[in-house]
């Protein structure tokens, strides 16, 4: 008998995702604060991009990486939050095989793009603040291109090995996963097969993503800092440390949670899974909602021109 139940699972077809196990009366009452939160990332970044795009004086490199940030937030938050909220509201738990991997990869994906964009916004700041007289000869159009398609690259194959390896694995214990998303090293916990190929292959992710993307950050904005001190007049230091402001919140906004649910996993026996699995999807989120805010806020001409949009309709 014990044969035939482990055949059932193996290669399942189905998973079934539980959402916040331990809470599940409430799962109505935590969906407001995700719904709010992902409808405000799809209003916020669909703003910026419509803004940027009919802003002609916006249409420079800064921007350009802006809209590619934009983007990434967009796919990052579609790729788990309407799922999550379908197990919340209509108690629909069941995700295809094909589709768990194709979440999990789209997610650890495009968080891979998103620390790859930073780290190309860091270095327009540098060429914008140390280089200004060669700014436009360095960050030419093709330039700009060049950098996304290595981001988009570098994201896209650097995490394919994750859905592959994951569907090697026979899955013979059950199919019943305890998140709101397919987690990459939840769903290979339910392998009955020795799967550390896949934690082994976390280090150099970690190190070509993370840490290297973390240091090249780091190494931008110590020469910036260095050319803003050599500023003589204090008004000049501050208006151009201004124009590096909106970046510096937004690696905050995106590293921050990260380093926080890595902590909190680290700890995960002595944290409750429900904390666990809030944490985990606050720190996809985060980055979508606060971007845009940021942004809006803190660039002149953005907030400029949405003022302006919004003034031209109450006229």
């Amino acid at each position: 008998m014990s044969d035939s139940n482990t055949s059932d699972f193996i290669n399942p077809s189905t998973f079934i995702l539980l959402g916040i196990s331990g809470l599940e009366a409430a799962h109505v009452w935590i969906s407001i604060p995700f719904c709010t939160m992902y409808a405000t990332a799809l209003l916020g970044n669909c703003t910026i991009l419509f803004i940027v795009k009919k802003e002609p004086s916006l249409h420079e490199p800064m921007y350009y990486f802006l809209c590619m940030l934009a983007v990434t937030d967009l796919v990052l938050s579609t790729s788990f939050v309407p799922k999550t909220l379908s197990i919340f509201w209509f108690n629909s738990r069941e995700i295809s095989f094909s589709g768990c991997l194709t979440q999990m990869y789209f997610i650890n994906c495009f968080t891979a793009m998103e620390s790859g964009i930073l780290v190309a916004m860091a270095f327009d700041r540098y060429v914008a603040i140390c280089h200004p007289l060669r700014h436009s000869t360095i960050l030419k159009y093709c330039m700009v291109a060049k950098i996304t398609l290595a981001v988009v690259l570098r994201g896209s194959l650097i995490m394919l090995p994750y859905p592959i390896l994951a569907r090697q694995w026979p899955y013979c214990r059950t199919n019943i996963i305890p998140h709101t998303y397919c987690k990459h090293i939840t769903v290979v916990s339910l392998s009955c097969a020795d799967f550390s190929i896949s934690s082994y292959y976390g280090a150099p992710v970690t190190f070509f993503v993370t840490i290297l993307d973390i240091f090249l950050i780091s190494v931008s904005y110590v020469l910036i800092f260095r050319a803003i001190f050599k500023l003589r007049t204090k008004d000049a230091r501050l208006k151009v440390f201004g124009t590096c402001g909106a970046h510096l919140l937004s690696i905050l906004a995106f590293y921050i949670p990260d380093l926080f649910s890595s902590i909190m996993y680290r700890f995960g026996p002595f944290v409750p899974l429900p904390v666990l699995i809030l944490n985990s999807n606050m720190h996809l989120l985060a980055s979508p909602v606060l971007h845009p805010i940021i942004y809006g806020v803190r660039t002149k001409q953005i907030r400029d021109r949405l003022l302006l949009l919004f003034t031209h309709k109450r006229t």
